[in-house]
C-alpha cells in the first residue's frame, strides 16, 4: 500500500475555506518561520502560499484509505492566541527533547525498526538523534531528495516542454514528448492550433497540406510520428503495470495516463499514454481541417523544424505538487530531468545515479543511501533519517533559495495534503507542522519541519518499518512531531 492522493489543481486555484483566527495566526507563524530562515520569498514559493494563510483548502494530497470523503479540520476558535515568539532563531538545544522524544519512540505502534533525527533548521546543528545513520526504506518520504536534486540540478524556473516539429512542406508532423506528465489536454489543443496554422502556411498556394515531399505518394493526410526518445530503458515500474499510483514512465503522456478526469489520487492508468496523447493530438489537427494518418512511433526527420511548443509549470511548482500531493508520476519526472541535467541516461538506473551525484554536490550525508527510483514507491531505496533532515535544512539554507518550494510544498499538518486530517483542532502541531509523509506495507514514515514554543524551526525525520498497520503508526508518528511543538 502506498501514498494515495487527493485532488489538486493544476493551474493553483485553491477552493475556498473557512478558517478561523487561530488557524490563520499559526499559518502566518508557520510562514513567517520559513522566511525568517530562508530569505525572502521568491520563484520557489507557491502562488496560493499566502492565501492559505487565510484559506482552507480542501483538496490535495494523499488519501490514506479515506476514499475521497471531504477532510476534517480545524473548527472556528473564539480568539486567536497570543503572536508567536520569532522564529527560526537558533539557539541552545532544546531542553529535555531527548527524554520527551524517546517514550514516544517505543511506542507499540511503531515497526522493529525506528530512526529519529532533529536538526536546527538554521545552523543544520544535530539536536537529537536515534538510529539516525541506519539506511531505512523511505517510502514517500523519497520525494523530498528527489525534489531537492532536481530544483539544485535545473533551478525553480525551469519548465518541462513539449513540441512538435514539421518538414518544410508540412507533409511530416512530430509530437515530441519532452518528460512533462502534467500535459493536459488543454494545452494539446494549443499545440494543436499552432500546428495547424504552421503547416497550412507551409503548403504551397492551391495545395492540401500534406501534399509535399512529407507525406507518402498519393497520400491526402499527413504523417503523423510520436518521439518518446527523450527517456531511455524501460517504462515500467518495479512495482508493475496496471497500477493504479503511477502510469508507465515515459517522455509524452497527458494527465498522467489517467482514464478518469481526476487531476490526482489512484486511479486506473493507459497502459500506453504516448499511443493515447499521438491520438487525442491527430482528432485534434483533424477537427482542425489538418486530416492526419494514423500516428505511429518516430523521430522527426533531420530537416524538420519545431512549429509549436507547451511548457509545464515551474519547476519549482511541479515540486510543491510533488510534495502536497504525494505525486508519484511527477516525482519520476523530476527524476529523469535531473539525469538528463547531468548527462545521465533518462532512466531508472540513470536517475539513480544522478540524484545521488547532484545531492553529494550539495555536501549531503549520503552513506548507505540508495535510490531506485524517484517516487519512493520501490522498497530498495534506502535513505538515513539523517539524511532526510539535512535535506529539509539545505533547503532552508539561506544560500539556497532555489530549493525553497521543498518546504513550502510540505503538507501543512490539519490544513493540507497528506495531513490535512492527521491533526485534531486541539493537536499541539495543528499549522506549525509541515511534513511529507510516506506509506508503503509495513513502512511509515514522517519527515518535515516544526516551530518549537521559542520560536526555533526545526528539521525531523521519523522512520519505521516493520509496522503492522498504518492505522497504528501514523497517529505515533504524528505524537512525535506534536511533541516536537510542546518541547524547548
Amino acid at each position: 500500500m502506498c501514498d494515495r492522493e487527493r485532488g489538486w489543481s493544476a493551474v493553483l486555484e485553491p477552493k475556498v475555506w473557512r478558517v478561523t483566527a487561530f488557524s490563520a495566526v499559526l499559518g502566518l507563524a508557520l510562514a513567517a518561520g520559513v522566511s525568517a530562515v530562508a530569505g525572502p520569498w521568491d520563484s520557489g514559493q507557491r502562488k496560493a502560499e499566502r492565501h492559505r494563510a487565510a484559506a482552507r483548502e480542501g483538496t490535495g494530497g494523499a488519501d490514506h484509505g479515506r476514499d475521497g470523503r471531504p477532510p476534517s479540520g480545524p473548527r472556528p476558535a473564539p480568539s486567536a492566541p497570543g503572536v508567536l515568539a520569532a522564529l527560526g532563531a537558533p539557539g541552545a538545544p532544546p531542553a529535555g527533547l531527548g527524554a520527551a522524544l524517546a517514550p514516544l519512540l517505543r511506542a507499540p505502534g511503531l515497526g522493529t525498526v525506528r530512526a529519529a533525527a532533529v536538526h536546527d533548521a538554521v545552523t543544520g546543528e544535530r539536536l537529537y538523534g536515534v538510529g539516525e545513520t541506519v539506511p531505512v526504506t523511505p517510502a514517500s518520504t523519497t520525494k523530498i531528495a528527489t525534489s531537492v536534486a532536481a530544483l539544485a540540478a535545473l533551478g525553480p524556473d525551469h519548465r518541462i516542454a513539449t513540441t512538435v516539429a514539421a518538414t518544410p512542406d508540412g507533409g511530416r508532423i512530430t509530437l515530441v514528448g519532452g518528460g512533462d506528465p502534467t500535459l493536459d489536454e488543454a494545452r494539446l489543443t494549443a499545440l494543436a492550433d499552432a500546428t495547424a496554422r504552421a503547416v497550412r502556411a507551409a503548403a504551397k498556394p492551391g495545395a492540401k497540406p500534406g501534399a509535399g515531399s512529407g507525406a507518402k505518394p498519393g497520400a491526402t493526410s499527413v504523417a503523423l510520428t510520436y518521439d518518446t526518445s527523450r527517456y531511455t530503458g524501460t517504462e515500467q515500474h518495479p512495482i508493475g503495470p496496471n497500477n493504479e499510483n503511477l502510469a508507465p514512465v515515459t517522455a509524452l503522456m497527458t494527465n498522467e495516463g489517467r482514464l478518469d478526469d481526476s487531476t490526482s489520487g489512484t486511479a486506473d492508468r493507459s497502459q500506453r499514454p504516448a499511443a493515447a496523447t499521438a491520438r487525442t493530438f491527430a482528432s485534434l489537427l483533424a477537427s482542425r481541417g489538418l486530416p492526419v494518418a494514423d500516428p505511429v512511433p518516430g523521430r522527426a526527420p533531420a530537416a524538420a523544424k519545431t512549429v509549436a511548443r507547451t511548457h509545464s509549470a515551474p519547476l519549482s511548482a511541479l515540486v510543491e505538487r510533488t510534495l502536497t500531493n504525494s505525486d508519484n508520476d511527477i516525482a519520476e519526472a523530476l527524476a529523469r530531468q535531473t539525469a538528463i541535467a547531468l548527462g545521465e541516461p533518462a532512466s531508472f538506473e540513470g536517475a539513480s545515479r544522478a540524484l545521488k551525484a547532484q545531492l553529494t554536490k550539495l555536501g549531503l550525508p549520503l552513506s548507505g543511501a540508495h535510490f531506485a527510483d524517484g517516487s519512493g514507491l520501490d522498497r530498495n531505496d534506502k535513505v538515513t533519517a539523517r539524511l532526510l533532515a539535512a535535506l529539509l535544512a539545505k533547503a532552508a539554507d539561506p544560500a539556497r533559495p532555489e530549493l525553497r518550494s521543498v518546504l513550502t510544498g510540505l503538507p501543512v499538518a490539519g490544513f493540507t495534503g497528506t495531513l490535512s486530517d492527521r491533526y485534531s483542532p486541539t493537536s499541539p502541531g495543528t499549522g506549525l507542522v509541515r511534513a511529507k509523509t510516506g506509506t508503503l506495507r509495513g513502512v511509515n514514515t514522517l519527515a518535515g519541519t516544526a516551530v518549537l514554543p521559542t520560536g526555533r524551526l526545526v528539521t525531523f525525520a521519523f522512520l519505521t518499518t516493520g509496522t503492522s498497520s498504518a492505522e497504528a503508526a501514523q497517529p505515533a508518528l504524528d505524537a512525535l512531531a506534536n511533541r516536537l511543538a510542546t518541547t524547548g
